[in-house]
């Protein structure tokens, strides 16, 4: 078997096994940590790295969901879409949604979960999760009014930590998506760097949202280089030139996903999700997007 062909084969393996609910299974992270060594192998020999699947987080098709659920998630489907990241599951229960992604031949990796007012409401949502077949649980926003002081940012610090803990005994992998305010000074410091220094490394990963980043004026790679293995997941949303940095479709705008994802792909980087927040035609957007994800 030639070192190409033993790369596809890993990686088609690993995914059928995601497909089929075994993110958990003692199994499939030798094999995800197989293909992460072909990939490394694959570039030391200098072999084109191409995106094998696109990601889609589906907040950004929230209105066209609320008016045509079924029809929405097909759309998606065929217009080359193989994975996604929940962010609701519009009173679907996890039989119909398993159903429904089977039928479309698609994968559900990540959900988005808001911070619960108690610690004990992790609890139900990340049963669904598991029901569902997600790998990730991911924290994706504060509301202004959790997030006024330095105070405030500590205690969202430790309830991350718990939340890890909670999604581990669950069975699941936890991160935290950040805005751009997470990079605003607060008290000398930034919520972003009490985030990656007083929360557990090994528990709570990043998904760091690319748009809101480079809004923010950072530089993701030198982010996901300065933690390697903890940025696992990317929102891939464009941003315009300055001083505006409008958001919009993916390869419209001014960011270079190819080298990001190539380049984070080597230190950690498992999934990536388009997202636009507002979109004018949500799935125009999902089908511009998934195009120029096709070319990376």
């Amino acid at each position: 078997m030639s070192e190409e062909t033993a790369r596809t084969t890993t990686r088609r393996h690993a995914l059928r096994l995601m497909a089929a609910g075994m993110a958990g299974s003692v199994v499939l992270p030798s094999l995800l940590a197989a293909a992460q060594r072909a990939r490394l192998a694959g570039e030391a020999t200098g072999d084109a790295l191409r995106i094998e699947r696109i990601g889609l987080q589906l907040y950004s098709v929230r209105t066209a969901m609320a008016k045509d659920l079924a029809g929405t998630i097909a759309a998606i489907a065929a217009a080359g879409v193989t994975e996604l990241e929940f962010a609701g599951y519009y009173d679907k229960d996890a039989a119909w949604w398993k159903h429904t992604l089977k039928q479309h031949g698609l994968t559900a990796p990540s959900v988005h979960i808001p911070l619960p007012a108690t610690d004990g409401g992790w609890d139900a949502p990340f049963a669904m999760a598991r029901e569902i077949g997600h790998q990730w649980a991911i924290m994706p926003y504060l509301m202004p009014g959790q997030r006024t002081s330095l105070d405030d940012w500590k205690r969202v610090v430790a309830r991350l930590n718990v939340a890890a803990e909670k999604a581990k005994a669950a069975g699941l992998e936890f991160a935290y998506h950040n805005h751009d305010f997470e990079f605003e000074t607060v008290g000398g410091t930034t919520p972003y760097e009490l985030i990656t220094s007083g929360t557990d490394a090994s528990l709570v990963k990043l998904e760091l949202d690319l748009y809101w980043t480079v809004k923010a004026g950072k530089d993701p790679l030198t982010i996901m280089s300065s933690m390697p293995g903890r940025v696992t997941c990317v929102h891939v949303k464009d941003a315009g030139p300055l001083p505006e940095r409008k958001m919009m479709n993916v390869g419209a705008g001014t960011i270079d996903f190819k080298t990001i994802i190539a380049k984070g792909r080597t230190i950690g980087l498992q999934h990536w999700f388009m997202e636009h927040d507002q979109p004018a035609d949500p799935m125009a957007f999902v089908k511009a997007s998934a195009a120029a994800m096709k070319t990376l």
